[in-house]
């Protein structure tokens, strides 16, 4: 808000203009950015503003910004080995495998406990 404006006079103002606001109860708030950084804002401020039939929204708090995982690949003689090793089907070794980021050890751990 502009200092030294009453809230109430602002309000008024909005409307006379066309305008308004109003605060939306957001409890999370995610941006994917074209990097694949992911911006994830807990318990934001969001406001919703209404203006010649366009709306905006602004947003404010504290935000964790997450960075994409590099991209594993897993070869065919890795989901093989899990496969016969933990006596299970291809498929489900190789998704265990990109469970664990291509670690067979792991893969072949997790599936032998179950």
């Amino acid at each position: 808000m502009i200092p030294g404006v009453n809230p109430r006079q602002m309000q008024q103002m909005m409307k006379q203009m066309g305008m308004s606001q109003d605060s939306v109860a957001a409890v999370k708030v995610t941006i994917e950015t074209l990097t694949g950084e992911t911006l994830v804002f807990k318990n934001p401020d969001v406001q919703r503003i209404k203006m010649k039939g366009q709306e905006t929204f602004q947003l404010s708090g504290k935000y964790e910004s997450v960075l994409p995982k590099a991209k594993i690949s897993i070869s065919a003689d890795d989901i093989e080995m899990v496969a016969e090793s933990a006596k299970v089907s291809k498929d489900k070794a190789e998704e265990t495998l990109k469970q664990v980021d291509g670690d067979i050890a792991q893969a072949i751990v997790n599936l032998t406990e179950l």
